[in-house]
């Protein structure tokens, strides 16, 4: 009978459609086989993301997602696609605590592992604590310009798959001071942090690298000095880059004359900044060089860092070397390369600094880390501790980890701790005073040197004439 039917009183057909409405209608036999797939799909669904966000270590990060990423974006897509995803904080996690053995300490405070990530990498500040949360102990975020800028034209950015290398000329690509500035700021709780270090974290170190315009004079250390001031009471350590290949008239910063104001200027800079609202003690100053200096060079800059008041080096940027071993097509393209190949130079460049600086001033080493074997030959180098790069592009999330684990295996074999390792290679391998007697020797030799060099010229002359 159709519920409007003619002939029926109005009441009754308003109560028959109420008990309709209200009456539920019997349920739909249930399909097992669909049910069962529903459920599977949210188990499966539930586990991965339970892998992806709380197990950095897990072959889906090295051997699916990375590859995925790589086959399918260029390699700044890729890059930039990695940074945002740190930002949104949905990157993955490393829940792992760090083994003791890994335990060390920089200028005289704790570090929970050895393990750094380079600057290059988030040189906006854009996924800072996403870092952290990946296990980095000193997360480096720059180089950061005091103005924008849009670095070098693209395509700037090459990977050499089958050497595990990279090869870039971003040029200092920066959003400027003020936009890093103010991410800096958004980090800090409301209510004061519940440690003394800007990384806001009590065993980790924030660092930030300062670069210059490119269109700033060639000798002008104004950029530097202002970054300094910008970014000192926001930084544990603030980085001066004088090293990389892609910005004009950078790298002649580190002759000796030059690099003698630079310091000098940028330690001045630092000892007048006021209190930080972060940390108790003014940031430390660090100089990263290139790993292309001559035997010479390195000795020269040594002497300038040994008189100056910065707090240490980092041993290195990237290369404008090309090695033979090199077989990528990629290899001709203009830029720094990083990787497995540049880890020669960089480890010979260190030990060259490591035997004329005292042990009192570390040395941070970076190039061509891609496992805890690499890491340890730095500390048997005399490195503080090391810094990664390249090595993260292609591991993905899990890289810091595991290079972390493979350490504790190698450490394990030498039944000593990273700072064990670290300590004895640098007293062992750090230039020492020479004694009072030996240096006034030294002095007479050198005078008289001089004077043999001006009785030949007076000798010269008199002939002449």
């Amino acid at each position: 009978m159709p519920l409007l039917h003619p002939h029926l009183p109005r009441t009754l057909l308003r109560a028959r459609a109420t008990r309709q409405l209200f009456t539920k209608s019997a349920p739909a036999p249930r399909n097992p086989l669909r049910t069962g797939l529903y459920t599977t799909a949210f188990v499966v669904s539930a586990g991965l993301f339970t892998v992806y966000y709380f197990d950095a270590r897990s072959a889906l990060h090295r051997f699916v997602l990375t590859p995925l990423i790589r086959n399918v974006f260029d390699a700044e897509t890729g890059h930039k696609l990695a940074v945002k995803t740190l930002r949104s904080g949905l990157a993955p996690r490393d829940i792992v605590a760090d083994d003791e053995r890994l335990r060390t300490a920089l200028w005289g405070e704790a570090i929970s592992n050895p393990v750094g990530l380079a600057a290059g990498f988030d040189k906006d500040g854009e996924g800072i604590d996403g870092l952290f949360n990946l296990g980095f102990s000193w997360v480096e975020i720059g180089s950061v310009t005091p103005k924008p800028q849009p670095g070098n034209p693209k395509p700037r950015m090459f990977r050499l798959e089958e050497d595990g290398a990279v090869i870039n000329r971003y040029g200092f690509p920066s959003q400027g001071a003020t936009s890093v500035l103010a991410r800096l700021l958004a980090r800090i709780p409301s209510f004061g942090a519940n440690t003394e270090r800007a990384a806001l974290r009590d065993d980790a170190i924030l660092a930030i690298n300062l670069g210059k315009n490119k269109e700033s004079p060639a000798e002008s250390i104004d950029d530097f000095v202002a970054g300094v001031r910008t970014f000192g009471a926001y930084a544990d350590v603030l980085v001066v880059n004088v090293s990389s290949p892609n910005t004009p008239g950078l790298r002649g910063l580190q002759n000796k004359d030059v690099l003698e104001g630079l310091l000098s200027g940028v330690t001045k800079a630092r000892d007048e900044l006021p209190p930080s609202p972060l940390r108790p003690t003014r940031p430390k100053v660090v100089l990263k060089i290139a790993p292309d200096l001559d035997e010479a060079q390195i000795v020269d800059i040594a002497d300038v860092v040994r008189k100056s008041h910065i707090d240490g080096v980092i041993v290195s940027n990237t290369t404008i070397q090309r090695p033979k071993s090199l077989t990528s097509t990629n290899k001709v393209e203009v830029g720094g390369l990083s990787g497995p190949p540049i880890k020669p130079y960089s480890l010979k460049a260190l030990q060259t600094l490591r035997a004329n600086l005292p042990s009192s001033i570390p040395i941070i080493g970076c190039g061509g880390i891609a496992s805890g074997k690499d890491a340890l030959d730095y500390a048997k180098a005399g490195a503080s501790m090391v810094q990664i790069y390249t090595s993260f592009g292609y591991d993905g999330v899990g890289a810091c980890r595991r290079i972390k684990d493979e350490l504790v295996d190698e450490l394990a074999k030498e039944g000593k701790s990273w700072g064990q390792v670290s300590a004895e290679a640098i007293e062992r391998l750090s230039w020492k005073e020479p004694p009072a007697e030996t240096r006034d020797v030294r002095q007479l030799v050198a005078e008289a040197e001089e004077l043999k060099v001006l009785l030949d010229k007076l000798g010269e002359k008199m002939e002449s004439e």
